[in-house]
């Protein structure tokens, strides 16, 4: 059953909410009884570029779901993270995120919401929660969930990955580093040129950092070290980035004063150098064929939910639309892991939901957002086709 045919549902299923639950229960029965054979997922439809979409309809739950499907051998198909801002961290919707991919890259086909992130009612808003690597470039650090990324090989990963960020002051000593993000305690935090807004609401002592007279310099990559001086001055100019230290001793004793040099490092476990493509997310929802217990705050809880899976031939993009009533509840992650599983993912990383639940095929939303429009998000995942020859 398409998703076009769920709202001959809607009647009937709200008729049996409230708090009369073994008559909800026994409605969901006789729809299930009625509707199984509509309930049953329908082929894929071909869109062409080895890409194919679907959309079903479940009135068990009611459930319903959109999933876009790429082949995997395709290889002048891509998966791209992109940025709230455009080219910094920041908010935009999903469509403005599309638009913001730069031409070289190729041309946006499909397009999914991604990581959690700081919304526009907290501080830090653009903010993404965990790791994040755009074009080669690491924007936002680790946390303790699952992320995603590619492999120097081209080969998909679900895990957690451990960053090990420092900075060495001139005397030799050595601090932890963050990145892009709010300072906490008394860790310094690196701000880059694509958190630059972000950096500007940070609190405490700011040393600006230039390069040095030779070697390696931005964009800052996973896995590589990077010498820098501390400038004379805060002007702004090109290709300098911001330490901020919120340590209360430190804003009256600097550990690096003007014309010295410290060291930035940007370790990871597992390594991530080279790796051009990562997202955060999480939980993992499937490994190795396996459903994966649900250990998430909420995990239990009915949102609109988004997820990145695969198989050895397939790429899925899925949404399940929520919080619509006689539309669509949404799931919990073991729901969301178990349909998942059915439809053939042998890997499955569960992506931010609620309300940033959004699915784009060939410049249309072919989910039904639970606030009736686009949310700003901190970013996507895209998938484009390359440029001939690249």
């Amino acid at each position: 059953m398409t998703k076009s045919s769920g709202n001959s549902l809607s009647v009937v299923v709200s008729r049996a909410r409230g708090p009369n639950r073994p008559g909800r229960r026994a409605a969901r029965w006789l729809l299930g009884l009625l509707f199984s054979f509509a309930a049953v997922a329908g082929p894929f439809r071909d869109t062409g570029d080895g890409i194919s979409v679907r959309e079903d309809s479940d009135p068990a739950g009611p459930w319903a779901i959109s999933v876009v499907r790429f082949e995997r051998s395709r290889t002048n198909l891509a998966l791209v993270p992109t940025l709230g801002d455009g080219r910094r961290l920041g908010l935009g919707t999903l469509t403005e995120q599309i638009a913001a991919v730069p031409p070289e890259l190729g041309t946006p086909l499909a397009a999914i919401n991604g990581d959690f992130y700081r919304t526009e009612q907290e501080s830090f808003s653009g903010d993404p929660r965990g790791l994040l690597i755009v074009r080669g470039e690491l924007l936002s650090a680790p946390t303790e969930r699952d992320c995603f990324w590619i492999d120097t090989n081209g080969a998909p990963h679900i895990g957690v990955v451990r960053a090990s960020f420092t900075v060495t002051w001139p005397d030799g000593s050595r601090a932890a580093l963050g990145l892009n993000e709010e300072p906490e305690g008394d860790a310094a935090v690196l701000f880059t040129p694509a958190g630059a807004a972000l950096g500007r609401q940070a609190n405490g002592a700011r040393l600006t950092l230039q390069a040095p007279t030779n070697g390696p310099w931005l964009p800052i990559r996973p896995g590589n070290a990077y010498d820098a001086v501390v400038a004379a001055d805060n002007a702004r100019r090109t290709n300098r980035m911001t330490l901020v230290l919120p340590g209360l001793l430190r804003r009256f004793s600097s550990p690096a004063a003007p014309g010295q040099a410290v060291r930035l490092a940007f370790d990871t476990t597992p390594s991530l150098q080279g790796v051009e493509t990562a997202l955060g997310g999480g939980p993992a929802l499937i490994r190795d064929g396996k459903i994966q217990p649900a250990r998430a705050v909420k995990s239990n809880v009915r949102h609109p939910r988004s997820a990145l899976g695969w198989n050895a031939e397939h790429f899925f993009l899925v949404t399940v639309d929520g919080r619509q009533p006689g539309w669509s509840d949404g799931m919990t992650l073991p729901e969301l892991a178990n349909w998942l599983h059915r439809l053939g993912c042998t890997e499955a990383i569960n992506l931010d939901g609620g309300g940033s639940t959004e699915l784009w095929l060939r410049g249309a939303i072919v989910n039904r957002p639970c606030y009736g429009y686009e949310r700003q998000t901190a970013t996507g995942l895209v998938l484009v086709q390359r440029p001939a020859g690249r």
